[in-house]
Protein backbone atom coordinates (compact mmCIF):
# COMPACT_ATOMS: atom_id res chain seq x y z
CA UNK A 1 0.00 0.00 0.00
CA UNK A 2 1.14 3.47 -0.80
CA UNK A 3 1.52 5.78 1.55
CA UNK A 4 -1.07 8.60 2.11
CA UNK A 5 -0.92 11.33 -0.48
CA UNK A 6 -0.34 14.38 0.79
CA UNK A 7 -2.46 17.78 0.20
CA UNK A 8 -0.06 20.52 -1.25
CA UNK A 9 -0.91 23.39 0.88
CA UNK A 10 -1.44 25.89 -2.36
CA UNK A 11 -3.78 23.50 -3.32
CA UNK A 12 -6.04 23.32 -0.41
CA UNK A 13 -8.23 26.25 -0.13
CA UNK A 14 -8.51 28.40 2.88
CA UNK A 15 -12.12 27.57 2.97
CA UNK A 16 -11.52 23.48 3.57
CA UNK A 17 -9.13 24.45 6.07
CA UNK A 18 -11.94 26.51 7.78
CA UNK A 19 -14.55 23.71 6.90
CA UNK A 20 -12.41 20.80 8.59
CA UNK A 21 -11.40 22.98 11.61
CA UNK A 22 -14.70 24.42 12.43
CA UNK A 23 -16.95 21.13 12.09
CA UNK A 24 -14.20 19.04 13.77
CA UNK A 25 -14.91 21.30 16.49
CA UNK A 26 -18.27 20.92 16.81
CA UNK A 27 -17.94 17.35 16.75
CA UNK A 28 -15.65 17.20 19.75
CA UNK A 29 -18.25 20.02 21.63
CA UNK A 30 -20.78 17.62 21.20
CA UNK A 31 -19.43 14.97 22.45
CA UNK A 32 -16.45 15.59 24.54
CA UNK A 33 -17.21 19.11 25.96
CA UNK A 34 -18.31 18.54 29.80
CA UNK A 35 -20.95 20.80 30.30
CA UNK A 36 -23.07 21.69 33.79
CA UNK A 37 -26.75 20.67 33.42
CA UNK A 38 -29.73 20.44 36.98
CA UNK A 39 -26.41 21.13 39.56
CA UNK A 40 -24.41 18.05 37.44
CA UNK A 41 -22.12 17.52 34.70
CA UNK A 42 -23.01 16.22 31.37
CA UNK A 43 -21.90 16.51 27.88
CA UNK A 44 -23.82 18.55 25.05
CA UNK A 45 -25.51 15.76 23.15
CA UNK A 46 -26.81 13.87 26.12
CA UNK A 47 -28.57 17.17 27.78
CA UNK A 48 -30.40 17.84 23.93
CA UNK A 49 -31.60 14.25 23.74
CA UNK A 50 -32.33 14.27 27.19
CA UNK A 51 -34.52 17.78 26.87
CA UNK A 52 -36.48 15.93 23.54
CA UNK A 53 -37.21 13.03 25.43
CA UNK A 54 -38.14 14.96 28.85
CA UNK A 55 -40.82 17.19 26.73
CA UNK A 56 -41.78 14.75 23.94
CA UNK A 57 -41.97 10.98 25.77
CA UNK A 58 -45.47 10.27 24.47
CA UNK A 59 -44.48 10.72 21.01
CA UNK A 60 -41.04 9.25 21.80
CA UNK A 61 -42.75 6.18 23.04
CA UNK A 62 -45.19 5.95 19.56
CA UNK A 63 -41.89 6.55 17.71
CA UNK A 64 -39.79 3.56 19.74
CA UNK A 65 -42.76 0.95 19.50
CA UNK A 66 -43.07 1.96 15.21
CA UNK A 67 -39.42 1.00 15.22
CA UNK A 68 -39.38 -1.91 17.03
CA UNK A 69 -42.35 -3.46 14.76
CA UNK A 70 -40.76 -1.97 11.11
CA UNK A 71 -37.41 -3.89 12.27
CA UNK A 72 -39.23 -7.16 13.48
CA UNK A 73 -41.30 -7.01 10.25
CA UNK A 74 -37.99 -6.11 7.95
CA UNK A 75 -36.33 -9.59 7.52
CA UNK A 76 -40.29 -11.24 6.09
CA UNK A 77 -40.25 -8.25 3.61
CA UNK A 78 -36.61 -8.62 2.75
CA UNK A 79 -36.87 -12.43 2.85
CA UNK A 80 -33.94 -12.63 4.71
CA UNK A 81 -35.17 -14.08 7.90
CA UNK A 82 -33.83 -17.66 7.21
CA UNK A 83 -30.31 -16.66 5.35
CA UNK A 84 -28.59 -18.55 8.27
CA UNK A 85 -28.56 -19.97 11.51
CA UNK A 86 -27.33 -16.38 13.21
CA UNK A 87 -29.99 -14.56 11.42
CA UNK A 88 -32.61 -16.75 12.02
CA UNK A 89 -32.29 -16.49 15.82
CA UNK A 90 -32.42 -12.36 15.92
CA UNK A 91 -35.11 -12.42 13.99
CA UNK A 92 -36.51 -14.96 16.85
CA UNK A 93 -35.59 -12.01 19.25
CA UNK A 94 -36.78 -9.44 16.99
CA UNK A 95 -40.22 -10.61 16.87
CA UNK A 96 -39.83 -11.70 21.06
CA UNK A 97 -38.87 -7.96 21.40
CA UNK A 98 -41.77 -7.03 19.32
CA UNK A 99 -44.36 -8.64 21.36
CA UNK A 100 -42.46 -7.63 24.95
CA UNK A 101 -42.82 -4.08 23.42
CA UNK A 102 -46.86 -3.96 22.40
CA UNK A 103 -47.22 -5.34 25.93
CA UNK A 104 -45.22 -2.59 27.97
CA UNK A 105 -46.89 -0.07 25.59
CA UNK A 106 -50.17 -1.46 26.05
CA UNK A 107 -49.74 -1.49 30.09
CA UNK A 108 -51.33 -4.33 30.78
CA UNK A 109 -49.41 -7.72 31.59
CA UNK A 110 -47.58 -10.33 33.35
CA UNK A 111 -45.88 -8.76 36.06
CA UNK A 112 -42.56 -10.36 35.64
CA UNK A 113 -42.98 -8.13 32.17
CA UNK A 114 -44.65 -5.37 33.51
CA UNK A 115 -42.66 -4.44 36.57
CA UNK A 116 -41.20 -0.89 36.61
CA UNK A 117 -37.75 -2.03 36.51
CA UNK A 118 -38.33 -4.23 34.16
CA UNK A 119 -40.32 -3.33 30.37
CA UNK A 120 -41.56 -0.61 31.50
CA UNK A 121 -37.62 0.99 32.25
CA UNK A 122 -35.87 -1.01 29.07
CA UNK A 123 -38.77 0.52 27.04
CA UNK A 124 -38.71 4.34 28.18
CA UNK A 125 -35.48 4.71 29.55
CA UNK A 126 -33.62 2.61 26.91
CA UNK A 127 -34.96 2.14 23.82
CA UNK A 128 -36.52 5.33 23.75
CA UNK A 129 -33.38 7.20 24.03
CA UNK A 130 -31.28 4.84 22.30
CA UNK A 131 -33.76 5.00 19.52
CA UNK A 132 -33.76 9.09 19.81
CA UNK A 133 -29.60 9.47 20.61
CA UNK A 134 -28.42 7.37 17.57
CA UNK A 135 -30.08 9.06 14.70
CA UNK A 136 -29.35 12.39 16.53
CA UNK A 137 -25.71 10.95 17.57
CA UNK A 138 -25.58 10.36 13.63
CA UNK A 139 -25.85 14.53 12.60
CA UNK A 140 -22.69 14.91 14.78
CA UNK A 141 -20.89 12.27 14.43
CA UNK A 142 -20.90 13.57 10.20
CA UNK A 143 -18.00 16.20 11.66
CA UNK A 144 -15.96 13.62 12.79
CA UNK A 145 -16.25 10.82 10.50
CA UNK A 146 -16.67 12.53 6.79
CA UNK A 147 -14.88 15.68 7.05
CA UNK A 148 -11.76 14.05 8.07
CA UNK A 149 -11.14 14.16 12.02
CA UNK A 150 -10.46 10.62 12.42
CA UNK A 151 -8.40 10.32 9.71
CA UNK A 152 -6.21 13.04 10.95
CA UNK A 153 -6.32 11.24 14.49
CA UNK A 154 -5.46 7.91 13.16
CA UNK A 155 -2.31 9.09 11.43
CA UNK A 156 -1.39 10.01 15.04
CA UNK A 157 -1.88 6.14 16.14
CA UNK A 158 -0.35 5.02 13.66
CA UNK A 159 3.32 4.70 15.27
CA UNK A 160 1.92 2.36 17.91
CA UNK A 161 -0.56 -0.18 16.20
CA UNK A 162 2.33 -2.48 15.40
CA UNK A 163 3.99 -2.24 18.22
CA UNK A 164 1.64 -2.45 21.01
CA UNK A 165 -1.60 -4.06 19.20
CA UNK A 166 0.40 -6.14 16.32
CA UNK A 167 -1.98 -4.30 14.38
CA UNK A 168 -0.85 -2.54 11.17
CA UNK A 169 -0.88 1.37 11.11
CA UNK A 170 -3.42 1.64 9.14
CA UNK A 171 -6.19 -0.13 11.90
CA UNK A 172 -6.18 3.11 13.74
CA UNK A 173 -8.67 4.10 11.33
CA UNK A 174 -10.87 1.11 12.29
CA UNK A 175 -10.93 1.79 15.95
CA UNK A 176 -11.65 5.06 15.43
CA UNK A 177 -14.69 4.37 12.89
CA UNK A 178 -15.98 1.88 15.84
CA UNK A 179 -15.69 4.32 18.56
CA UNK A 180 -17.33 7.13 16.15
CA UNK A 181 -19.82 5.37 14.08
CA UNK A 182 -20.53 1.51 15.29
CA UNK A 183 -19.16 -1.44 15.15
CA UNK A 184 -20.79 -2.63 12.46
CA UNK A 185 -19.03 0.44 10.81
CA UNK A 186 -15.75 -0.48 12.05
CA UNK A 187 -16.46 -4.34 11.18
CA UNK A 188 -17.00 -3.47 7.61
CA UNK A 189 -13.75 -1.56 7.52
CA UNK A 190 -11.81 -4.35 8.80
CA UNK A 191 -13.68 -7.36 6.66
CA UNK A 192 -13.28 -5.25 3.35
CA UNK A 193 -9.19 -4.54 4.66
CA UNK A 194 -8.66 -8.33 5.01
CA UNK A 195 -10.69 -9.12 1.70
CA UNK A 196 -8.50 -6.80 0.22
CA UNK A 197 -5.59 -8.80 1.72
CA UNK A 198 -4.55 -5.60 3.65
CA UNK A 199 -4.54 -7.06 7.15
CA UNK A 200 -3.60 -10.96 7.50
CA UNK A 201 -5.97 -13.34 9.72
CA UNK A 202 -4.24 -12.35 12.55
CA UNK A 203 -4.30 -9.04 12.47
CA UNK A 204 -8.25 -8.77 11.39
CA UNK A 205 -9.28 -11.06 14.03
CA UNK A 206 -7.25 -8.99 16.42
CA UNK A 207 -9.22 -5.92 15.26
CA UNK A 208 -12.63 -7.45 14.93
CA UNK A 209 -12.71 -9.01 18.88
CA UNK A 210 -10.33 -5.76 20.41
CA UNK A 211 -10.90 -2.47 18.19
CA UNK A 212 -14.80 -3.41 17.50
CA UNK A 213 -16.28 -0.93 20.50
CA UNK A 214 -19.51 0.69 20.95
CA UNK A 215 -19.94 3.70 19.62
CA UNK A 216 -19.27 6.82 22.05
CA UNK A 217 -22.90 7.27 21.95
CA UNK A 218 -23.31 3.97 23.82
CA UNK A 219 -21.08 5.54 25.94
CA UNK A 220 -23.65 8.03 27.35
CA UNK A 221 -26.64 5.72 27.38
CA UNK A 222 -24.35 3.45 29.70
CA UNK A 223 -23.25 6.29 31.84
CA UNK A 224 -27.03 7.76 32.08
CA UNK A 225 -28.01 4.58 33.15
CA UNK A 226 -25.88 3.79 35.86
CA UNK A 227 -26.31 7.16 36.92
CA UNK A 228 -22.37 8.46 36.62
CA UNK A 229 -22.68 11.82 33.99
CA UNK A 230 -21.12 13.42 36.64
CA UNK A 231 -18.30 11.22 36.49
CA UNK A 232 -18.32 11.40 32.65
CA UNK A 233 -14.75 12.43 31.73
CA UNK A 234 -13.27 9.20 34.24
CA UNK A 235 -15.35 7.41 33.08
CA UNK A 236 -14.49 8.27 29.47
CA UNK A 237 -11.02 7.68 29.47
CA UNK A 238 -10.72 4.94 31.47
CA UNK A 239 -13.20 2.68 29.46
CA UNK A 240 -11.03 3.84 26.22
CA UNK A 241 -7.82 2.82 28.39
CA UNK A 242 -8.78 -0.08 29.65
CA UNK A 243 -10.44 -1.49 26.24
CA UNK A 244 -7.54 -0.83 24.04
CA UNK A 245 -5.09 -2.04 26.80
CA UNK A 246 -6.46 -5.27 27.45
CA UNK A 247 -7.01 -5.88 23.58
CA UNK A 248 -2.81 -5.43 23.65
CA UNK A 249 -2.74 -8.52 26.27
CA UNK A 250 -5.05 -10.73 24.62
CA UNK A 251 -3.34 -9.88 21.32
CA UNK A 252 -0.73 -12.27 22.64
CA UNK A 253 -1.91 -14.85 24.17
CA UNK A 254 -4.64 -18.02 22.67
CA UNK A 255 -6.59 -18.25 20.68
CA UNK A 256 -5.54 -15.06 18.89
CA UNK A 257 -1.93 -15.91 19.25
CA UNK A 258 -2.60 -19.24 17.48
CA UNK A 259 -3.94 -17.47 14.68
CA UNK A 260 -2.32 -17.75 11.30
CA UNK A 261 -0.21 -14.88 9.81
CA UNK A 262 -1.53 -15.98 6.37
CA UNK A 263 -4.12 -13.19 3.86
CA UNK A 264 -7.38 -14.01 3.14
CA UNK A 265 -7.80 -17.15 0.16
CA UNK A 266 -4.11 -17.68 1.26
CA UNK A 267 -2.80 -15.24 -1.36
CA UNK A 268 -0.17 -13.09 -1.30
CA UNK A 269 -0.62 -9.68 0.75
CA UNK A 270 0.20 -6.17 0.57
CA UNK A 271 1.43 -5.08 3.85
CA UNK A 272 1.97 -1.52 4.86
CA UNK A 273 4.63 0.76 4.03
CA UNK A 274 6.78 3.00 6.45
CA UNK A 275 5.14 6.53 7.05
CA UNK A 276 7.50 8.85 6.07
CA UNK A 277 8.29 12.57 7.14
CA UNK A 278 6.37 14.72 9.65
CA UNK A 279 3.32 13.06 11.33
CA UNK A 280 1.50 16.43 12.72
CA UNK A 281 1.87 17.42 8.61
CA UNK A 282 1.10 13.99 7.34
CA UNK A 283 -2.62 13.80 9.61
CA UNK A 284 -3.11 17.40 8.63
CA UNK A 285 -2.74 16.31 4.90
CA UNK A 286 -4.63 13.54 5.25
CA UNK A 287 -7.82 15.26 7.62
CA UNK A 288 -7.48 17.84 4.39
CA UNK A 289 -7.60 15.48 1.73
CA UNK A 290 -10.72 13.78 3.30
CA UNK A 291 -12.46 17.15 3.84
CA UNK A 292 -12.08 18.51 0.39
CA UNK A 293 -13.69 15.03 -0.82
CA UNK A 294 -16.66 14.58 1.51
CA UNK A 295 -18.79 17.15 -0.11
CA UNK A 296 -21.73 19.11 0.91
CA UNK A 297 -22.75 18.70 4.88
CA UNK A 298 -26.41 18.38 4.44
CA UNK A 299 -26.42 14.72 2.11
CA UNK A 300 -24.02 13.54 4.18
CA UNK A 301 -26.06 14.17 7.18
CA UNK A 302 -28.93 12.54 5.59
CA UNK A 303 -26.90 9.91 4.54
CA UNK A 304 -25.76 8.83 8.56
CA UNK A 305 -29.00 9.01 9.52
CA UNK A 306 -30.04 6.72 7.33
CA UNK A 307 -27.38 4.44 7.98
CA UNK A 308 -27.90 4.63 11.42
CA UNK A 309 -31.28 3.25 11.86
CA UNK A 310 -29.95 -0.12 10.55
CA UNK A 311 -27.85 -0.62 13.84
CA UNK A 312 -31.36 1.22 15.23
CA UNK A 313 -33.29 -1.64 13.79
CA UNK A 314 -30.93 -4.48 15.58
CA UNK A 315 -30.55 -3.10 18.75
CA UNK A 316 -33.71 -1.82 19.91
CA UNK A 317 -35.49 -4.67 19.80
CA UNK A 318 -32.89 -7.05 21.07
CA UNK A 319 -33.37 -4.46 23.99
CA UNK A 320 -36.96 -5.93 24.92
CA UNK A 321 -36.21 -9.56 23.60
CA UNK A 322 -32.64 -10.20 25.08
CA UNK A 323 -32.49 -7.46 27.80
CA UNK A 324 -35.83 -8.50 29.34
CA UNK A 325 -35.72 -11.97 28.96
CA UNK A 326 -31.71 -11.46 31.12
CA UNK A 327 -33.29 -9.51 33.34
CA UNK A 328 -36.26 -11.54 34.25
CA UNK A 329 -34.02 -14.95 34.50
CA UNK A 330 -31.60 -12.23 36.87
CA UNK A 331 -34.25 -11.18 39.41
CA UNK A 332 -36.54 -14.71 39.03
CA UNK A 333 -34.04 -17.42 38.89
CA UNK A 334 -30.88 -18.42 40.41
CA UNK A 335 -29.30 -19.12 37.23
CA UNK A 336 -26.74 -15.96 36.73
CA UNK A 337 -26.28 -15.86 40.43
CA UNK A 338 -24.71 -19.09 39.17
CA UNK A 339 -22.74 -17.98 36.49
CA UNK A 340 -21.96 -15.20 38.66
CA UNK A 341 -19.42 -17.18 40.79
CA UNK A 342 -17.24 -17.71 37.94
CA UNK A 343 -16.36 -14.17 38.79
CA UNK A 344 -17.09 -13.64 42.59
CA UNK A 345 -13.25 -14.97 43.73
CA UNK A 346 -12.23 -12.23 41.46
CA UNK A 347 -14.56 -9.39 42.60
CA UNK A 348 -14.11 -10.59 46.13
CA UNK A 349 -10.54 -10.55 46.09
CA UNK A 350 -10.54 -6.91 44.73
CA UNK A 351 -12.97 -5.62 47.67
CA UNK A 352 -15.60 -4.57 44.83
CA UNK A 353 -18.67 -3.50 46.99
CA UNK A 354 -21.61 -6.10 46.43
CA UNK A 355 -19.09 -8.31 44.86
CA UNK A 356 -21.44 -11.37 44.27
CA UNK A 357 -23.71 -8.44 42.40
CA UNK A 358 -20.37 -6.86 40.06
CA UNK A 359 -20.03 -10.77 39.44
CA UNK A 360 -23.16 -11.28 38.49
CA UNK A 361 -23.49 -7.97 35.97
CA UNK A 362 -20.12 -8.81 34.15
CA UNK A 363 -21.44 -12.29 32.89
CA UNK A 364 -24.28 -10.71 31.93
CA UNK A 365 -22.09 -8.61 29.11
CA UNK A 366 -21.35 -11.66 26.90
CA UNK A 367 -25.53 -11.25 25.94
CA UNK A 368 -25.83 -7.91 25.53
CA UNK A 369 -23.83 -4.81 26.86
CA UNK A 370 -26.28 -2.71 28.92
CA UNK A 371 -27.69 -5.55 30.80
CA UNK A 372 -24.54 -5.39 33.18
CA UNK A 373 -25.52 -1.44 34.20
CA UNK A 374 -29.15 -2.51 34.46
CA UNK A 375 -28.69 -5.07 37.34
CA UNK A 376 -26.35 -2.91 39.27
CA UNK A 377 -28.36 0.56 38.90
CA UNK A 378 -29.32 0.49 43.10
CA UNK A 379 -25.36 -0.81 43.72
CA UNK A 380 -23.13 1.71 45.80
CA UNK A 381 -21.51 4.00 43.19
CA UNK A 382 -18.17 2.50 42.66
CA UNK A 383 -19.79 -0.80 41.93
CA UNK A 384 -21.78 1.41 39.51
CA UNK A 385 -18.44 3.08 37.74
CA UNK A 386 -16.71 -0.09 37.70
CA UNK A 387 -19.25 -1.90 35.68
CA UNK A 388 -20.45 0.65 33.45
CA UNK A 389 -16.73 0.72 32.29
CA UNK A 390 -16.27 -2.94 32.36
CA UNK A 391 -19.77 -3.09 29.49
CA UNK A 392 -17.57 -1.32 27.67
CA UNK A 393 -14.26 -3.31 27.71
CA UNK A 394 -15.87 -6.75 27.08
CA UNK A 395 -16.60 -5.67 23.48
CA UNK A 396 -17.94 -8.80 22.67
CA UNK A 397 -21.75 -9.93 23.18
CA UNK A 398 -24.10 -12.00 21.56
CA UNK A 399 -26.33 -9.22 20.78
CA UNK A 400 -24.70 -7.41 18.55
CA UNK A 401 -20.33 -7.90 17.85
CA UNK A 402 -20.44 -11.83 17.50
CA UNK A 403 -23.03 -12.03 15.20
CA UNK A 404 -21.53 -9.10 13.42
CA UNK A 405 -18.46 -10.83 13.60
CA UNK A 406 -19.88 -14.39 12.00
CA UNK A 407 -21.40 -12.71 8.85
CA UNK A 408 -17.86 -11.23 7.96
CA UNK A 409 -14.91 -13.63 6.29
CA UNK A 410 -12.74 -13.00 9.18
CA UNK A 411 -12.20 -16.72 10.33
CA UNK A 412 -13.18 -16.09 14.24
CA UNK A 413 -15.02 -18.84 15.99
CA UNK A 414 -17.96 -18.44 18.61
CA UNK A 415 -16.34 -20.70 20.48
CA UNK A 416 -12.74 -18.36 20.10
CA UNK A 417 -14.63 -15.22 21.03
CA UNK A 418 -16.57 -16.96 24.07
CA UNK A 419 -12.91 -17.15 25.38
CA UNK A 420 -11.82 -14.21 24.49
CA UNK A 421 -14.72 -12.34 26.30
CA UNK A 422 -13.74 -14.48 29.56
CA UNK A 423 -10.22 -13.40 28.56
CA UNK A 424 -10.98 -9.73 28.49
CA UNK A 425 -13.35 -9.84 31.57
CA UNK A 426 -10.73 -11.07 33.79
CA UNK A 427 -8.35 -8.48 32.59
CA UNK A 428 -10.56 -6.02 32.68
CA UNK A 429 -11.46 -6.38 36.17
CA UNK A 430 -7.99 -6.31 37.47
CA UNK A 431 -7.35 -2.86 35.27
CA UNK A 432 -10.13 -1.34 36.27
CA UNK A 433 -10.76 -1.78 39.79
CA UNK A 434 -7.37 -0.33 41.14
CA UNK A 435 -7.52 2.68 38.93
CA UNK A 436 -11.34 3.73 40.06
CA UNK A 437 -10.52 3.26 43.63
CA UNK A 438 -7.93 5.84 42.63
CA UNK A 439 -10.52 8.40 40.85
CA UNK A 440 -13.09 8.06 43.53
CA UNK A 441 -9.92 8.34 46.55
CA UNK A 442 -9.18 11.66 44.69
CA UNK A 443 -12.50 12.94 43.68
CA UNK A 444 -14.08 12.42 47.19
CA UNK A 445 -13.75 14.28 50.31
CA UNK A 446 -12.15 12.31 53.07
CA UNK A 447 -15.96 11.54 54.79
CA UNK A 448 -16.60 9.71 51.62
CA UNK A 449 -13.70 8.15 51.40
CA UNK A 450 -13.75 6.54 55.19
CA UNK A 451 -17.60 5.63 54.41
CA UNK A 452 -16.23 3.62 51.06
CA UNK A 453 -14.14 2.12 53.13
CA UNK A 454 -16.15 1.38 56.45
CA UNK A 455 -18.47 -0.39 53.87
CA UNK A 456 -16.16 -2.15 52.31
CA UNK A 457 -14.89 -3.56 55.97
CA UNK A 458 -18.62 -4.27 56.68
CA UNK A 459 -18.96 -6.13 53.68
CA UNK A 460 -16.06 -8.33 54.64
CA UNK A 461 -16.89 -9.04 58.29
CA UNK A 462 -20.50 -10.11 57.16
CA UNK A 463 -18.86 -12.56 54.95
CA UNK A 464 -16.78 -13.42 57.54
CA UNK A 465 -19.39 -14.39 60.05
CA UNK A 466 -21.01 -15.93 57.72
CA UNK A 467 -18.55 -18.53 56.70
Amino acid sequence: MKNTPEVPENTTSPGIKAKFVLLSLIGIFMFFVPVPSNGATTIPIEYLVSFLTGHFMAAGRLYALAVILIATAMPFIKKTWNKDAITTIFTFTKILGAVFTVIVFSGVGPEPIMRADHGPFLFESLAVQVGTLIPIGAIFLTCLMNYGFIDFAGQFLRPLMRAVWRTPGRSAVDAVASFMGSTAVGMLITNEMYKERKYNTREASIIATGFSTVCVSFFVIVAKTADIMHLWTPFFFISLIVTFGVTAIVARIYPLSSKPETYYQEKEGYPEEKLEGSLLKAAWNEGLRICKDAGPVLPNILKNIKNSFGLVFEVMPNFMSIGLVALILADYTPVFDWLGYIFYPITLLLQIPEPLLAAKAAFLGLAEMYLPVLVVVNAPELTRFIISVMSITQVLMFSTTIPCVVATEIPVSIKDMVIIWLERTILSFFIIVPISWLVFMLKMPRCGLLKIIIHGGKQYVLRTIKK
